[in-house]
């Protein structure tokens, strides 16, 4: 109830339905916010701090607040001429929207599990048709499958166009989200109740209205952008030399919006453990899938090892390259070199020869990452029983053939090196 109204004064009702019938003029500016739970709809009054109050004994002093305002759909009076008889009818349940982005395996399992047949599915662009396994969704079993071909395929271009690292490239993937979210946000009609929602296509759908009053669930695949700024800010303080941890960062506006949208999901689903440990409360963690693959036939060099990459320092590549030099280890590469041609230099480097044989040769795979989503080779290094020395940022829970170290601790990794290789 606002205070001073005479509503406040016992004397009417907060809203009479259906009447323009709160009518107020404020002291001060006001903003008015409005914002929509899963259960209520609320709206905040905001003033500029220090604004004038109104002169004591003016009648308008600020009363404590009812938990809820009377209305008349609440007040009890049946027999008052405002009064409605509605009948009695049953409320649907609603649908759910699953609005995704890149298919992890992970996630193909979750919702192929979870979805009933009158949900619908939202993706980038028809893989299957496209022959792109990336964005190749099932989407047999829904009511209805929507796409945004024309955004999807624009952000591709965009993304092949940029550079290989640095924050235009990073500019290109946030843009062709926003352009997808934008296209897929058509399939949330009043009749869905509830969103799973990409990570990815989040802090759009948030900023744009379109979560508010539903459940939302949220497919993780990195950690919330306020995280990642916070861990890449305190490795560029602490190493000043080291570019490519300062070359990007998001908009205020976005880490916001992310943040808010995060706060108010209902449940968190991802298979990475370092960023279910942000959401101890709400995440539901997935098993990750390993690549059927097998053993291998091999033939492994007792000092040679693979760094999954790319060669830059969010993923270890600074540690990797003095723990090398210092125990005159091999490296094989399997991503992209990002720091400069020279950033090996003097150490035995090389390229494998296939992609599906590079586990053959090596001893261990090491990731020493401050920061990593995706950690399939690590998996697949599981799965074809290589030993494996990584950081908890990547993602995977301690198990048999493979040793966790702390980031940054190159003292560490050689510990551990020394103990795995002899």
């Amino acid at each position: 109830r606002v205070a001073g109204s005479a509503a406040a004064l016992g004397r009417d009702a907060t809203v009479a339905w259906n009447y323009v019938d709160l009518r107020f003029r404020p002291r001060d500016p006001l903003r008015i916010e409005a914002r929509l739970t899963r259960d209520d709809l609320v709206i905040r009054f905001r003033r500029q701090q220090g604004a004038a109050s109104p002169p004591s004994g003016s009648g308008t002093e600020a009363t404590a607040p009812q938990p809820i305002a009377r209305t008349c759909a609440s007040c009890g009076e049946v027999s008052c001429f405002r009064h409605e008889h509605h009948a009695t009818h049953t409320v649907e349940a609603g649908r759910t929207a699953y609005l995704v982005d890149e298919n992890w395996p992970e996630f193909q399992d979750y919702v192929a599990g979870v979805h009933h047949p009158e949900d619908v599915l939202g993706r980038p662009i028809d893989g299957a048709r496209w022959r792109l396994p990336r964005y190749d969704w099932r989407v047999r079993g829904f009511a209805r499958a929507g796409a945004a071909p024309i955004q999807s395929l624009r952000r591709m271009i965009e993304m092949r166009r940029a550079p290989a690292q640095g924050p235009a490239r990073r500019f290109a993937e946030l843009k062709g989200a926003e352009r997808i979210a934008a296209s897929l946000a058509r399939l949330l009609t009043p009749g869905v109740t509830r969103v799973c929602v990409a990570q990815s296509l989040l802090p759009y759908l948030w900023r744009d209205g379109h979560l508010g009053g539903r459940e939302v669930t949220v497919l993780m695949t990195r950690l919330p952008m306020s995280e990642l700024h916070t861990r890449l800010g305190e490795a560029f303080a602490a190493h000043p030399d080291r570019p490519t941890l300062g070359d990007f960062r998001a908009s205020a506006e976005l880490v916001e919006a992310e943040a808010e949208a995060l706060a108010y999901a209902a449940h968190i689903v991802t298979p990475h453990r370092d960023i279910a440990r942000v959401f101890p409360d709400k995440a539901m963690i997935l098993d990750w899938k390993l690549p059927a693959s097998g053993r291998v036939e091999r033939d492994a060099k007792p000092r040679q090892i693979a760094f999954p990459g790319p060669t830059i320092a969010r993923k270890g590549a600074y540690e990797l390259r003095e723990v090398a030099r210092a125990l005159g280890l091999e490296i094989v590469l399997l991503g992209s070199e990002l720091e400069g041609p020279d950033f090996w230099r003097g150490l035995t480097v090389e390229k494998p020869n296939s992609s599906s044989e590079w586990l053959a040769d090596v001893a261990a795979v090491v990731q020493p990452a401050l920061i990593e989503e995706r950690p399939r080779h690590l998996l697949a290094a599981l799965a074809t029983g290589v030993p494996v020395i990584a950081t908890p940022a990547c993602g995977l829970a301690a198990q048999k053939g493979m040793t966790l170290v702390p980031p940054n601790d190159p003292a560490a990794l050689i510990a551990a090196l020394n103990a795995m290789l002899g």
